[in-house]
C-alpha cells in the first residue's frame, strides 16, 4: 500500500461517529492508520472517537459532510488529503434504515427516495472520487446486508438499496483494473448497534439473535475485523467479492 511520508495509510470511514463505523475507525487507527472519521451531524460523537483515537497515539480527523450531498465525497478526500498527504482507504459505511419497515406496496416516494440518496448514490459518490484519487495499492471497502439473502418482508426498498452497492462493487473491481486497488463490500446480519435496536423489543431483539447459529448479535467489533482483514495486506487477494459477516444467519 502506498505510504506518505509518516509511513502511516490513510482512511476515510463515512459515518464514523458511532456504532459500526464508530469500531472501524478505531480498529483501524490500532492498525496504523490514520483516520479520517466523517459524520453527518453528530459532531460531538466524531470528536469522541477522535479522542479515543489519539488517546491511544493514533491520528485522526473528525469532517462534517453529508455523503447524499454532491460534493461531500469531494471534501472528504480534501480534507483527507490536506491533513495527512492522501488516500489509501474508503470505507463506504455511512447508512440509513427507514424507521418503519412497510411492505413494498406501503412504502411512500419519500421513503424510496431517502433509502436510495443515503445508501446508493451517497455510496456512489464516495467510490467515484476514491476511483480517480486513491493511491496504487487502495481499498475501496463498501457496506451491503445479509438481509438481501434473509429476504424479510418489509425490507424490500431497504434490501434493494444495498443490493446496488454489491453490483456497483463486483463491477468497480473490474473497472480498476491495473491499478493495484481492491473494491468489495461487507453484508453484516443482525448487529447490536442503535441504528438495528431503535424501535425494536426486547422479545424481537432475542429472537432475531437466536435465529444465527452462533446465537448472538453480532458486535460492532465483529464487522470492524472483517473491514481491517480488507483493509490490510491479508486483504490483497479478495477482490470484487461480498463477505456475509452474520453468523451463519444467511
Amino acid at each position: 500500500m502506498s505510504q506518505v511520508l509518516n509511513s502511516s495509510p490513510v482512511a476515510i470511514v463515512t459515518g464514523a461517529s458511532r456504532g459500526i463505523g464508530a469500531a472501524i475507525a478505531q480498529q483501524l487507527a490500532v492498525d496504523g492508520h490514520a483516520v479520517v472519521v466523517n459524520y453527518a451531524g453528530s459532531r460531538a460523537e466524531a470528536e469522541k472517537v477522535v479522542a479515543t483515537i489519539t488517546e491511544r497515539g493514533g491520528r485522526a480527523i473528525a469532517v462534517q459532510a453529508d455523503v447524499g450531498e454532491a460534493g461531500a465525497a469531494r471534501r472528504l478526500f480534501d480534507a483527507a488529503t490536506e491533513a495527512f498527504g492522501g488516500v489509501d482507504v474508503l470505507v463506504n459505511n455511512a447508512g440509513v434504515m427507514a424507521n418503519e419497515l412497510p411492505h413494498l406496496a406501503d412504502t411512500s416516494d419519500e421513503t424510496f427516495d431517502r433509502l436510495f440518496d443515503i445508501n446508493v448514490k451517497g455510496s456512489f459518490l464516495a467510490m467515484r472520487e476514491a476511483a480517480q484519487r486513491l493511491r496504487s495499492g487502495g481499498r475501496i471497502i463498501n457496506f451491503s446486508t445479509s438481509v438481501i439473502g434473509l429476504a424479510l418482508p418489509g425490507y424490500a426498498v431497504y434490501a434493494a438499496s444495498k443490493a446496488a452497492i454489491e453490483t456497483m462493487t463486483n463491477i468497480l473491481a473490474k473497472e480498476l483494473r491495473g491499478r493495484n486497488i481492491t473494491v468489495n463490500a461487507v453484508a453484516p446480519g443482525p448487529t447490536a448497534t442503535a441504528l438495528f435496536l431503535d424501535g425494536k423489543t426486547p422479545e424481537r431483539v432475542q429472537q432475531l439473535a437466536k435465529m444465527a447459529p452462533l446465537e448472538r448479535l453480532g458486535q460492532p467489533e465483529d464487522i470492524a475485523n472483517v473491514v481491517t482483514l480488507l483493509a490490510g495486506p491479508q486483504g490483497a487477494w479478495i477482490n470484487g467479492q461480498t463477505i456475509r459477516a452474520n453468523g451463519g444467519i444467511v
